[in-house]
């Protein structure tokens, strides 16, 4: 950790050929140009130094210089305006100038082509735009090529690179080459290591790559390989390290993979390879069982048990068998693999006991058994895994009593997961642990009640998640005082009661804090600008906001997410919002704030969810929210805002997706410019004083009219070093089937209407019947007037419909017999006449949802008459002979009696010859039927 500036008087040493300062801390200084004049130097290291600047041009005169590292340690402290200063250097052998921001230096090739004696190039991650072509190559002496992590605008490999016959080394990785993998690399047969690593190669692997005997290390992954691995591979005896993975190879792993036996690493894992594990180990066991060391077989689609033949690669140091289809237990001798140092079977269905023979893995540093399956109690001989650093075993079947025998020799343990199972914590009130955890996880544990004191202990905790564990006590003082301070701090869905000290430098450097679903009380805390995400809702915190929501009011903060909801919060919201400008998510929602919302809600352009759902608000919608243009939600329902609902609405939130103003004040008629919202899936105007018609341009709601689910992301994703996590970006209180439910998982798939009880008037717009993805559709207690659109059997999607408290007239249309998925119908309380149409669905809902009209037909108790069925019959027909009316249809019943009797007997008794060959017919037809019978 050497630093300051290099003092001049090195040029003393006139003889000094060997100079290197590698790995120091030369921050904030620049390389000093005078060691340009140190003529006597062969080699200069100062790679990884932290030098920044401007390299100097004056280390061009350093004429007896081979070796050159200029390797930078962070991205860009180090540039160059050109390079023109290397044909000073032309004894140079090994030049790396990785990480140097060489974006200005156009000719790079040109000049370090003016090197002939140049054996290694490495100018990877050096922001070099493109790979100019060359005519002639003056370097073909070059031994290694490393133009890695540049991402050229080039998409193709210059064919100079191929003429390069005696490259051992060809690192072209994280690149964007395009196409097959370039026929031209069969030439370069000198090839021992090769990296085509992150590009974007879309052929098979050609036959002729198989026949690089010299091959030592080949690196395909990550590109969009297809096909399968030939047998031929068999033939790169010579590799230590092959890695293809992250491809779309498939079929069988070839068994001539068990003839290389020089193999060290094999990296296979992201492709599909349509066969048992025990195929694959029996390959590889033939003669690599005392060699292999590294086995990458994740996220392959392997299935079958875990064969026993795993424990005779016994050289294993690291093996991942994660994110495959492995079921059954697993083998009871892991203890043969003493050399594993990483085992994971993350993201399986392995079963059964976890082995007795893992705790005798004495090297193992990080052991994953999450996400499967394992039953039973955790064994206790785990604990004497000494070198442990890392332990996942949550989101299992685990259960019984943990004690500290478990964790007696675990010195080194730094990462413990393992929530999600029935485990019990059992120590002693004093037990002080023998780890110091940065991690730890145990969500749904029985820690309680008492909060753990040994948690006191942990100095260096980041991390730490004891959800839902059964906690009901006051946090100990010196938990909010830990020297480590936490990145993520989730202790939510306990009964963990008392205040939170009011002291600022508390989770002063916490991203993540979750206090939510617990008995917390007393004013909010203060929290630092670095918070980005904080959940105390579902507590009892009480008073202003004033307060939290001011504090260091000069202070931009970076919070993206804040949910206070279900608190006894009050008074007035405070016009401090200028400073939060990063929230995406803002719930303010079930408590008792009152007055007018402030106008510096304008302010959170980056706003996507705001919810003040049950409060006293009051005035006006803010003019200044529609700067919000991000919103997807907007739920203000159950409040008392008032005047007109704003057009504005429509033309600013293009992505909104729930619009909720139920239960306020509101008046005047449903804005058209609301229509303009297409991508509105949830629209709530419930229980105002609206006014009106309903406008016809509802058909433009365009997400209502497909039954395809919205593309929309409803969640708030963040991420650092330590953590992803995911938060629900919406869940929303809906009145649907006549019950007020609470949607949140499945809420994206969710559209409804609701413009119940107002005072709407008119009839119900015909282009309504257009959204036929809606799934719920509430009209009642308005003064709409018409017919039911005869076209609403074409709304295939409802579940829902209430119509009722209307003054609705005519028949039920026979269209709606067709909705299959209807399961609520309510049409009581209207002027409906006629029929119930028949449908499996019509007759099977309650009377009550017809009551109120004078419709006949099930599930209604009464029966049709001729009348009910024609209802437009009434007041038609004659009214002569006193008002006497004729039914044409008796009428016509009975003359069709006579001529169809008369058409057919007639003829028979008038006609003797027709009436023989009548009877003789029957008599005919009696026979077969007889003879039939018999057989």
């Amino acid at each position: 950790m050497f630093g300051g500036k290099l003092n001049p008087s090195l040029l003393d040493l006139k003889h000094l050929n060997y100079f290197d300062l590698s790995f120091n801390n030369f921050s904030a200084s620049p390389i000093p140009s005078f060691l340009g004049s140190m003529k006597s130097l062969t080699s200069l290291n100062l790679s990884n130094a932290r030098f920044v600047g401007l390299i100097p041009h004056q280390l061009g005169n350093l004429s007896n210089l081979h070796y050159l590292n200029l390797h930078d340690y962070w991205l860009e402290d180090l540039y160059v305006n050109n390079l023109e200063w290397l044909s000073g250097l032309p004894l140079l052998q090994h030049l790396d100038m990785s990480y140097v921001n060489l974006s200005k230096a156009s000719d790079w090739v040109q000049l370090t082509n003016t090197l002939p004696s140049l054996f290694e190039l490495r100018l990877s991650y050096c922001q070099l735009r493109s790979i100019p072509p060359t005519p002639s190559v003056n370097f073909s002496s070059l031994l290694t090529l490393d133009l890695s992590q540049n991402y050229f605008e080039n998409t193709l490999i210059p064919s100079w690179i191929f003429g390069l016959r005696n490259l051992v080394s060809l690192d072209l990785s994280s690149n964007i080459f395009q196409g097959p993998i370039p026929v031209d690399l069969q030439n370069m047969t000198s090839l021992s290591h090769l990296d085509l690593f992150e590009n974007q190669f879309n052929s098979s692997i050609p036959n002729w790559l198989y026949s690089f005997s010299r091959f030592e290390f080949l690196n395909l992954a990550d590109n969009n390989l297809q096909g399968t691995i030939s047998s031929a591979i068999g033939n790169l005896t010579y590799a230590i390290s092959i890695d293809l993975s992250y491809n779309e190879l498939g079929g069988k792993l070839p068994r001539s993979l068990g003839n290389l036996c020089n193999l060290r690493e094999i990296r296979l894992s992201s492709n599909k390879w349509s066969q048992e594990i025990s195929e694959i180990l029996e390959s590889l066991s033939r003669c690599l069982s005392d060699r292999l060391e590294i086995l990458d077989l994740t996220n392959s689609q392997l299935h079958g048990p875990i064969p026993m033949s795993l424990e005779n690669l016994s050289s294993l140091t690291n093996l991942d068998f994660s994110q495959n289809l492995f079921s059954r237990t697993l083998s009871q001798n892991f203890g043969q693999l003493k050399n594993l140092v990483s085992l994971s079977f993350w993201n399986n269905s392995i079963s059964g006991p976890l082995p007795l023979s893992l705790g005798s893995l004495s090297s193992l540093t990080d052991l994953d058994l999450s996400n499967n399956l394992f039953n039973g109690t955790v064994p206790q001989n785990f604990g004497q895994l000494s070198k442990l650093d890392s332990l996942y075993i949550d989101s299992n079947m685990l259960e019984g009593i943990v004690s500290k025998s478990h964790f007696s020799n675990f010195t080194s343990l730094k990462t413990f997961h393992a929530c999600g199972n029935r485990l019990t914590l059992n120590v002693s009130h004093d037990w002080i642990p023998p780890f110091q955890l940065e991690d730890l996880s145990l969500r749904s544990w029985n820690l309680g009640p008492k909060f753990p004191p040994w948690l006191c202990s942990q100095r260096n905790l980041q991390y730490l998640d004891i959800s839902n564990t059964q906690i009901s006590d006051v946090i100990p003082p010196s938990i909010w005082n830990l020297p480590s301070q936490f990145n993520y701090l989730n202790l939510s869905h306990n009964q963990i009661n008392g205040e939170i000290p009011n002291n600022p430098s508390i989770l002063s450097t916490s991203s993540v804090i979750d206090l939510s679903s617990n008995q917390f009380k007393g004013s909010l805390p203060y929290i630092s600008s670095s918070v980005i995400v904080l959940d105390l809702s579902h507590n009892s915190f009480s008073k202003s906001i004033s307060s939290f929501l001011c504090f260091k009011s000069n202070d931009s903060k970076s919070i993206g997410y804040l949910n206070l909801e279900k608190n006894n919060l009050s008074g007035k919201i405070p016009d401090c919002w200028m400073k939060w400008n990063s929230l995406v998510v803002l719930n303010l929602a079930n408590n008792n704030f009152s007055g007018n919302f402030p106008a510096s809600i304008g302010s959170l352009t980056r706003l996507k969810s705001l919810h003040l759902y049950n409060n006293k608000f009051s005035g006006n919608l803010p003019l200044s929210l529609r700067n919000c243009e991000n919103l997807v939600t907007i739920d203000v329902a159950e409040n008392e805002f008032v005047g007109s609902i704003p057009s504005w609405i429509g033309h600013r939130f293009s992505s909104l997706m729930i619009l909720n103003l139920r239960s306020n004040n509101f008046h005047g008629h449903i804005p058209k410019e609301l229509c303009a919202l297409t991508s509105l899936q949830i629209l709530d105007l419930s229980h105002n004083k609206l006014s009106g018609g309903i406008p016809r341009c509802v058909k433009n709601f365009s997400a209502m009219a497909t039954k395809n689910n919205s593309n929309l992301d409803m969640s708030f994703n963040h991420s650092n070093d330590y953590y992803d996590e995911t938060f629900p970006l919406e869940s929303e209180l809906l009145v649907i089937k006549g019950k007020t439910l609470e949607y949140s998982t499945i809420l994206h798939i969710v559209k409804c209407i609701d413009f119940s009880k107002n005072s709407l008037s008119g009839e119900i717009p015909k282009e309504m019947t257009s959204l036929q993805g809606l799934q719920s559709l509430n009209l009642s207690y308005n003064l709409l007037i018409g017919s039911i659109p005869e076209n609403i059997g074409a709304m295939g999607s409802l579940e829902s419909i209430d119509f009722s408290m209307n003054q609705l007239f005519g028949q039920i249309p026979s269209s709606m017999s067709s909705l299959t998925f209807l399961n609520h119908l309510n049409l009581s309380n209207n002027n409906l006449t006629g029929k119930i149409p028949l449908s499996t669905q019509l007759q099977s809902f309650n009377a009550s949802g017809f009551i109120g009209n004078k419709l006949c037909g099930l599930p209604l108790s009464n029966k049709c008459t001729i009348d009910d069925v024609n209802p437009d019959n009434e007041n038609k027909g004659s009214k002569h002979n006193g008002g006497l009316e004729v039914d044409w249809f008796f009428v016509s019943m009975a003359l069709g009696f006579v001529v169809g009797f008369w058409g057919v007997c007639g003829p028979l008794l008038l006609n003797k010859q027709w009436r023989i060959m009548y009877f003789k017919f029957l008599d005919h037809m009696g026979y077969k039927l007889k003879s039939l019978v018999l057989l």
